[in-house]
């Protein structure tokens, strides 16, 4: 071997993660002839997509959503199912052949010794090095239920929304869904349309609703064109926009946000596309109601003081990113627990060390990916 010869080139690259980020940028790696090992930890690719409920479907369109090098076919239609996402993941891995091992969790990363790429600490005491890493352990990794006070000694039936499946199990119960983001809002909807006797949706802050299509238009193209645009400009037409597009349901418990649009999308909290929760609102069938404070033996404290008794409790209080085992003693992540840097930019303590799927878009999650995808590529291809 030549004295000048990086013997870290030899070495494969590792993607973190068998969902759409990981995918992709192994897709994309292995355009480029790096050879690229995805690690999944369960025992198939796209495990989280196989878990969400199943009425779920995408809220940005079929055209959109592909990743690298392969359409999402015709057949799935415009607003993808969530089973047509599993299949199209699936698909996706076999079309690129890609290196996948399953049933192997990485729990640490490090610098390698000597400081030529990154060594892997995983599930079984494997110890595994990389060139580069590449972490996609996604935006929705950990459930998070707030810690509310008399939470454990509740008697009655609460679950976080990443256990919800359908309404069949809550058909003629009266349910509380907690949290009014786009899955609080469609599993609510849900529970309506399944029929449950009663429900209700605890709102902390009121939040952005748009319509997923308006004359055709989807509101990703929407979020496409804003995303780069001054907020200042940006807010108030998209307050007027609301404001003609959608009844105020002031009196049914959900106000207009007093918050810019574009504003909150910045700091992470992306709109609520309208699946069918402003009419089940408008029509009574979905109570907004005020946060929940705590909780008692058999009750529920609202902010209000209400006290109420549902049967079940869905927890739609989103998720953790849960980075700090793997790449907490880097110094890489923000006081959120979120990396500092993600896609193609790395820090310059670790160099070949890339995350992607950590941030929520108002462009489209998928869509993103597949830009983080190629750019990660051509980085660790160099």
């Amino acid at each position: 071997m030549a004295a000048d010869t990086d013997p870290s080139t030899d070495l494969p690259v590792y993607v973190i993660g068998g969902g759409p980020g990981g995918l992709a940028v192994a897709a994309a790696l292995r355009e480029r002839g790096v050879r690229t090992v995805v690690l999944e930890r369960s025992e198939a690719v796209a495990a989280s997509w196989r878990r969400h409920y199943r009425r779920l479907r995408l809220h940005t369109t079929r055209r959109r959503s592909a990743l690298p090098g392969l359409k999402i076919p015709r057949s799935a239609g415009r607003w993808v199912a969530r089973e047509d996402v599993v299949r199209y993941l699936e698909a996706y891995a076999e079309h690129h052949a890609l290196e996948i091992v399953t049933g192997v969790e990485v729990t640490r990363i490090e610098r390698a010794p000597g400081g030529a790429g990154w060594l892997l600490h995983a599930t079984g005491g494997r110890q595994l090095t990389g060139r580069g890493v590449v972490v996609a352990t996604g935006y929705n990794h950990t459930p998070k239920l707030p810690d509310w006070p008399g939470r454990e000694a509740y008697e009655g039936e609460l679950l976080h929304a990443g256990d919800y499946r359908d309404a069949r199990p809550y058909a003629g119960k009266d349910v509380l869904v907690v949290g009014v983001g786009n899955t609080g809002a469609e599993i609510a909807v849900d529970l309506v349309e399944g029929g449950a006797a009663r429900v209700r949706l605890a709102v902390r802050t009121v939040p952005h609703i748009v319509r997923r299509s308006t004359l055709g238009w989807p509101a990703q193209s929407s979020g496409i064109l804003i995303r780069r645009l001054p907020a200042r400009l940006v807010d108030p037409l998209a307050a007027l926009q609301a404001r003609i597009a959608l009844p105020d349901l002031t009196s049914k418990g959900l106000p207009r946000p007093d918050t810019g649009l574009l504003s909150r999308a910045r700091e992470g909290a992306i709109p609520v596309q309208d699946v069918g929760l402003v009419d089940a609102v408008r029509k009574g069938r979905v109570e907004p109601v005020a946060a929940v404070e705590s909780f008692e033996e058999d009750k529920v404290v609202l902010a209000d003081g209400t006290r109420i008794a549902p049967d079940a409790v869905i927890a739609a209080t989103g998720y953790r990113r849960a980075l700090e085992g793997l790449v907490g003693d880097l110094d890489i992540l923000d006081a959120r627990g979120r990396p500092r840097v993600h896609g193609p930019r790395t820090t310059p303590t670790a160099p070949g060390l890339h995350f992607t799927g950590f941030t929520n878009p108002i462009s489209g999650m998928l869509r993103e990916l597949s830009r983080d995808a190629r750019r990660i590529a051509k980085a660790l291809s160099r």
